[in-house]
């Protein structure tokens, strides 16, 4: 099982590689296009590998453990602020990915496992939510599992506007 860890600044040419891996992999399930993601410098991969592991944003990632080695996952939490000082924090899963040699061999539960765990320690949120596409049968079932359910909200999916996400959620120790 790859070892599981923080994204830091200095991995910006890793993030690069697997972000570029994501979207030619599963190009739907991302705001960004392939293209627009190709065309970024390399001043901006590292202004964001910075901003993925910034004070509101937990980037974790799956690597075979050696400095360099490719990332297999990615998961990424962001805080969430309430439109209301009196509502309490959530976080929001997003940009998950798992490599598809390690698909079915337990990485994503192990990854959202800790996502869930430093939203609820560093961030301090008290639920967590995500949105996935309404024909992804296979990811609702995998959050289900997992202790997400349905809000009962949803938003126009941004690829095709003409889709929904769906709204998940789950509370967090």
């Amino acid at each position: 099982m790859p070892r599981i860890r923080r994204l830091h600044a200095k991995d910006w040419a890793l993030l690069r590689a697997v972000r570029l891996e994501m979207l030619r992999d599963t190009p739907m399930a991302y705001v960004e296009s392939l293209d627009a993601a190709r065309r970024q410098t390399d001043t901006q991969w590292q202004e964001r590998a910075a901003a993925m592991s910034g004070d509101a944003s937990i980037t974790l990632v799956a690597d075979g453990g050696e400095d360099g080695s490719r990332l297999c996952g990615l998961m990424r939490v962001v805080v969430k602020h309430p439109q209301s000082p009196e509502k309490p924090l959530q976080a929001m899963l997003i940009s998950v990915y798992v490599a598809p040699e390690h698909r079915g061999l337990g990485l994503a539960d192990e990854l959202l496992h800790e996502a869930c765990k430093a939203a609820a320690e560093e961030l301090a949120a008290e639920s967590i939510e995500l949105g996935v596409h309404e024909y992804n049968s296979r990811a609702l079932a995998f959050y289900r599992r997992h202790g997400f359910e349905t809000t009962g909200a949803s938003r126009p999916y941004p690829q095709d506007t003409s889709k929904l996400e769906l709204v998940m959620e789950r509370p967090l120790p």
